[in-house]
């Protein structure tokens, strides 16, 4: 089987590199890849947003299967335009299509979806420019922290959590009349704040059955402690400790069966991943939101925990035989420390050469933001690696990623110390 992996950061990394475990597989191509995917397939430089030249590409490597990694593709409908086309429409794409992609695609989409179908989230309203006074006064009827979320895509920036009143009205201002978030704030809703522990469930559906896969915890922030500017993802942890066999019970029964159910119900044809980001407010599952790919760095825990052939699962996707295929997870417990540029995520540089990259270890190093240059490793983004490692416990894994991190150099190297720290003084309480 040929197959080709859309997208360039750690996420697609880990994607290929299972993958290409895989017996199934013939060749393998990476789109537009970087210096890590390379060693799974072959590289191929487009853009996962230039649908014809993916089309060109699908058409001369008689590609079999297409797995998009990204959301910004599904939203703008890659699945429909291989639908849509004479020469690509029996090739399957993982991957929703753009109704289903609007889980993430649309704020506010989502959270109709969530109360239409009685699944539990926070309290909620949306609002425009026409109805910004009545934002303002839904504003004064909330207690602080504010949540503020653009309505569309906003690269992962369209989130504000404010805990002034004056503040609060001040960016929904900014928002909707000044465009802080250009057309993805044109709606913004606002939520009531949700106290409790984040975590993340995904799930994997054909369009009727589903297999949930490994939960994971990742971490925003980019200083130790949970401190400073949200980021993209500063290291991942999973299984979660605090996520019990009670708890996951109830995510299932409260959250994935009625969205499962409520896609049927809409004429959703959903194939592909479900990422479900939770709240765990004193053992009861919230929403917070749903994405419509994996998350990234989750996915450098989760997919590494998989034991099963990954692309077997892809191919009861295609034929809707998903409940049929075999998901085998591993006990171990996977943590992935993010290393980043210096700056990140505001401004830094690119273009560094990274040394240590061939020291011996067993931790997975999957690449986010690296390209290649006369065979030399050169950092090419905020996010450069995400390090992965097993052990029987998190504090195990964690030393070995941290011993990893620290043979890896590249100028204004990055990375947070306390990754997995939460969890691990949580278990000893």
């Amino acid at each position: 089987m040929n197959v080709l992996i859309l997208g360039s950061g750690g996420r697609e990394h880990a994607f290929a590199w299972k993958i290409a475990q895989s017996k199934q597989l013939q060749n393998l191509y990476i789109a537009p890849g970087n210096a890590g995917t390379k060693n799974c397939g072959i590289n191929v430089s487009i853009a996962a947003n230039d649908f014809e030249a993916v089309k060109k590409l699908v058409w001369e490597k008689d590609i079999n299967l297409v797995l998009v990694g990204p959301e910004d593709p599904l939203v703008k409908g890659i699945h429909d335009f291989f639908l849509n086309d004479e020469i690509l429409k029996d090739i399957p794409v993982i991957g929703p299509k753009k109704d289903g992609a609007q889980l993430e695609g649309s704020k506010d989409f989502s959270k109709q979806f969530m109360k239409k179908y009685n699944i539990p989230t926070a309290k909620y309203a949306s609002f425009t420019q026409q109805t910004i006074n009545e934002g303002y006064k839904f504003l004064e009827e909330l207690n602080p922290p504010y949540v503020l979320k653009a309505d569309g895509l906003a690269a992962g920036k369209g989130v504000l959590i404010l805990n002034d009143l004056t503040e609060a009205k001040h960016e929904l201002k900014n928002m909707l009349l000044e465009a802080k978030f250009g057309n993805a704030s044109s709606k913004v809703v606002i939520e009531e704040f949700l106290h409790g522990i984040e975590l993340s469930v995904f799930v994997l559906t054909d369009g009727i059955s589903y297999k949930i896969l490994p939960e994971a915890k990742d971490y925003k922030r980019i200083g130790n402690g949970d401190t400073g500017l949200n980021t993209g993802g500063m290291g991942a942890i999973s299984p979660v400790p605090f996520a019990t066999n009670d708890f996951l019970q109830k995510v299932e029964s409260d959250i994935i069966i009625p969205t499962i159910n409520g896609l049927i119900n809409e004429q959703i044809d959903y194939r592909g991943f479900i990422f479900i980001g939770l709240m765990n407010c004193n053992g009861s599952p919230y929403v917070i939101e749903y994405n419509c790919r994996m998350g990234d760095p989750e996915t450098e825990v989760v997919i590494p925990r998989i034991e099963s052939d990954f692309l077997d699962l892809l191919q009861g996707v295609v034929t809707q035989s998903l409940n049929k295929k075999l998901l085998t997870v591993s006990p171990l417990c996977a943590t992935a420390l993010v290393m980043v540029s210096g700056g990140y995520p505001e401004k830094y540089e690119n273009n560094f050469e990274v040394s240590g990259l061939n020291i011996e270890t067993d931790s997975h190093v999957f690449h986010a933001g690296t390209k290649l240059d006369a065979n030399k490793v050169l950092t090419n983004g905020g996010r450069v690696f995400a390090i992965t490692s097993f052990g029987q416990s998190i504090q195990q894994a964690i030393s070995k990623s941290l011993a990893c991190a620290n043979n890896i150099d590249y100028k204004n190297k990055y990375y947070r110390t306390d990754i997995g720290m939460d969890l691990i003084n949580m278990q000893s309480v």
